[in-house]
């Protein structure tokens, strides 16, 4: 809902929107549009008087047309601040017109309410429809340039959401360049005290780990400049209070819809004041408009909770899996799946293929992935990416008879693809060396003996369409593992112009979403799921096609625990693909109980990557019960709510967890499943573990010992898990319970 008044300082317009149980409000102050609170819903009220008043000296310029002495752009709250006209603050906007000059100065020029939520063209984006949500479009105007901005702010009714991007459009005769533009921008006079800002961080193998860092005067950012969102850095962050917890304080999170480099940050200034920013990373970014033409910045999304971490992150995961994930798998119930990667790395055949379908088959598992090396002559990492052609040295006849005899054991069928690369040793780098990217003049990096394919381009593109689309085409093929194996260096395109350079990253990114949009069109029955060296590109743009993302090329539970758990914080469950995976594990050595990797697993979206045929009588009757319970409780993992019960490390009490817990609950909350995991046993333990999320005046029996507890009891006394395993507790054991309401 947006509530449109006058505000009482200068009877310009005030925008009240209203999403969910969260108020954002702006206004118009003289011509510039300045932010007066985002939080928990507030009434109908003239918010103005929160605007801070506070003196400055006379080296702080202010504009010459406001009469009050007090405003100065560098100390007011604004929505979209630019450059050059006496902020000093980082700016959401930097224009070069033609003269060299970057100062800009918008102001109000008019508004529109629009029905639901407009398609943002050629980008992924959040969608709902006209009875979900309120679109408030805000135009501003450079008086001295012509520059016109439209700032783009959708409220969605039932979630506490607010999205917001950008148009900037040039109505001159003369071409301008941007060089930086924002997607959000908020100024909050006075958020919290202290502050923090949450984000993921991590590398191969450990991403997107939980980390609270404290704002201080200046700026704290997270970024990426290699092309891709990244291991590194997730494209979110939250502004925290350091009392908030799961359950209380509050949290807004801003997360970017975006695959490429982005930049999140938050700066203070001397008043204690915060600029909260996300949009494209704006090094080695100039986007040149000619006359006419307009830029549309990736979407941002805020979540706003004033009770924790918790219900920020049980909306995200709402709003992605209700109004970003698209197709019939955003709902449909996806397949138990065998990926043979670490079964077999690159040596398998037909034969074995067949032989760990059968045993898969015999397990209940429902499809086969077979991964990378089944095309060109890859019998290794060096070499015939971009040769997508079947290597009938390992499957004889192609993919038609493998994938018949395949489905004849009733498994569907997989393959593994990383178009976006180019092997110098392959077919198609002979014939088009071209379409790698590369600097004239100087050598290509390498990264796992591999260039990267020139995305901007239209032919590229067509290749890539063509040659997939043959082979989706040549057999029943109904999954494909999209993989991105490094990040871009030397981004220069021998397709585009010098001016255009500059424009290079952020078209390499939109040409991966044209190709990306092709594919799920003319193969709209295929579950598409992402990955990049593991979770390197895990991220919301990436989800609009891919609704499930391999979590990382670490299959460790333990590591796990750490991975998917901070994975949470934004993304559901149903978006992390989970697989059980040998032991001791190819990548830590560590070795784990079957029951355990599977109770990690069953985090997300579940499957084995490992050799079926090596697994005793003994595991392959726990598989079965594994997939049998996954089926059971699918509606329940993927659907439900989220509760982060202990994070690995948590201290209480002086005490830090060596343990993990975590849990969901139906909608209706008359069932959840709760999971405990140790990592590091200790003498004489004592567990004892809180729920969430239940009904306090309902009684709950526990599946497995029969036991009736009181709603108030289990998440406010917890229960007592000391005792509650076989044998008791060693490194690595763990337990599941299942709770159901009963009269």
């Amino acid at each position: 809902m947006i509530h449109i008044s006058s505000h009482s300082l200068t009877g310009e317009p005030l925008f009240h929107l209203r999403a969910g149980d969260a108020s954002y409000v702006f206004c118009v102050f003289h011509g510039y549009l300045l932010h007066l609170y985002c939080g928990p819903a507030v009434g109908e009220d003239d918010l103005t008087a929160l605007l801070v008043k506070v003196g400055h000296d006379s080296v702080v310029p202010r504009p010459a047309d406001t009469p009050e002495g007090w405003f100065s752009l560098d100390i007011a709250p604004q929505e979209f601040p630019v450059y050059g006209t006496g902020d000093y603050r980082p700016s959401a906007l930097m224009v070069r017109r033609a003269d060299g000059s970057a100062a800009t100065s918008l102001r109000y020029a008019s508004h529109e309410v629009l029905p639901g939520k407009p398609v943002l063209d050629r980008q992924p984006a959040t969608f709902a429809a006209p009875d979900e949500a309120d679109t408030l479009a805000v135009t501003l105007r450079d008086p001295g340039s012509g520059l016109i901005v439209r700032l783009y702010y959708t409220a969605l009714r039932d979630l506490p959401v607010v999205t917001r991007r950008a148009a900037a459009e040039n109505p001159s005769d003369n071409p301008v360049t941007v060089e930086r533009i924002a997607s959000a921008s908020l100024d909050f006079a006075t958020l919290m005290e202290p502050a923090e800002l949450l984000h993921l961080w991590g590398t191969w193998g450990r991403e997107r780990t939980i980390e609270r860092t404290p704002l201080a005067h200046g700026t704290v950012s997270v970024s990426s400049r290699r092309g891709a969102s990244s291991h590194h850095h997730n494209p979110f962050a939250a502004l925290v209070a350091q009392s908030t917890t799961e359950t209380a304080g509050p949290a807004i999170g801003l997360s970017l819809v975006y695959a490429g480099n982005f930049e999140i940050a938050a700066d203070t200034d001397p008043f204690g004041s915060i600029r909260f920013q996300a949009g494209i990373e704006s090094t080695d970014f100039a986007w040149r408009l000619d006359p006419g033409e307009t830029f549309v910045t990736p979407e941002a999304v805020l979540a706003i909770s004033g009770e924790g971490l918790g219900k920020m992150s049980r909306t995200f995961h709402c709003l992605w899996r209700e109004h970003l994930c698209r197709g019939e798998w955003a709902e449909r119930e996806r397949p138990v799946l065998v990926n043979n990667w670490e079964a077999t790395y690159f040596k398998f055949n037909s034969e074995k293929l067949l032989a760990i379908a059968k045993d898969a088959a015999a397990c209940g598992i429902e499809m086969l992935v077979m991964d990378d090396g089944w095309f060109g002559v890859r019998n290794d990492d060096r070499s015939s990416l971009g040769d997508w052609f079947v290597n009938e040295e390992k499957l004889p006849g192609g993919l038609a008879p493998l994938v018949e005899r395949i489905n004849a054991l009733g498994l569907k069928f997989g393959i593994w693809f990383e178009p976006e690369m180019i092997s110098p040793v392959s077919r198609l780098f002979d014939a088009h060396p071209d379409w790698a990217l590369g600097t004239s003049g100087r050598d290509r990096s390498v990264a796992r003996s591999q260039y990267v394919l020139d995305m901007t381009r239209p032919d590229v593109r067509d290749y890539l369409f063509d040659t997939i689309s043959g082979v989706l085409s040549s057999a029943n093929i109904e999954y494909v593992k999209w993989d991105f194996n490094r990040n871009l260096t030397e981004a220069a395109s021998a397709d585009l112009p010098p001016e255009r350079q500059g424009e290079i990253l952020h078209r390499y990114v939109l040409g991966l979403y044209d190709l990306l949009d092709r594919i799920t069109a003319a193969f709209p029955h295929l579950l598409l799921e992402g990955c990049s060296s593991g979770g390197g590109r895990f991220d919301p743009a990436m989800l609009y096609y891919a609704p499930q993302y391999w979590t990382s090329d670490d299959t460790d539970a333990m590591e796990r625990l750490d991975i998917q758990l901070g994975t949470t914080m934004v993304y559901p469950c149903s978006s992390m693909s989970c697989h059980v995976s040998a032991s001791p594990n190819h990548q830590t050595r560590r070795v784990t109980s079957f029951e355990t990797r599977g109770h990690v697993a069953m985090g997300g979206a579940f499957g084995y990557e490992l050799d079926l045929t090596t697994l005793t009588d003994e595991e392959k009757a726990l598989i079965r019960h594994q997939v049998a319970d996954y089926h059971r409780f699918y509606a329940l993992i993927n659907r439900g709510d989220f509760y982060r019960l202990i994070l690995p490390g948590d201290t209480v009490n002086g005490k830090t967890h060596r343990c993990a817990a975590w849990m969901t609950v139906s909608e209706d909350r008359t069932e959840a499943l709760v999971t405990f995991v140790v990592i590091r046993a200790s003498i004489h333990p004592v567990y004892f573990l809180r729920l969430a999320g239940l009904d306090p005046e309902a009684r709950y029996q526990e599946e497995s010992t029969g036991a009736v507890y009181g709603g108030s009891t289990l998440m406010n006394a917890g229960i007592n898990l000391t005792a509650a395993r076989k044998g008791g507790w060693t490194d690595g054991s763990s337990v599941v319970m299942h709770f159901t309401r009963v009269s």
